[in-house]
């Protein structure tokens, strides 16, 4: 009962945070701040929900596995970010 509980607020909360950070995509004036909201938002909103899910997981390799899609979704959107926002800074657009 206690880890359906949890499961459920983790869930709630990582939706919450990508709520926030579509909200920031859409309201933002400039790529940066956009850029900003979504990739600090949805990072943390997609570890809350896969941790919910690793908490619901059947063996520890299931969560490991969780544990790697969490990884590598950081280094894609750390990486995609920062050639989105040099991108626009050589040519002038953004700012």
């Amino acid at each position: 009962m206690i880890l359906t509980v949890v499961t459920v607020i983790l869930a709630v909360a990582g939706c919450f945070f990508f709520a926030a950070g579509t909200v920031g995509l859409l309201r933002f004036p400039d790529l940066h701040s956009r850029l900003h909201a979504v990739t600090k938002a949805d990072n943390l909103g997609l570890g809350l929900v896969l941790a919910a899910l690793a908490l619901q997981a059947d063996s520890p390799a299931t969560a490991l596995k969780l544990g790697l899609i969490w990884a590598l979704a950081l280094l894609a959107s750390a990486t995609s970010s920062h050639l989105l926002a040099s991108g626009a800074g050589d040519q002038g657009g953004g700012r």
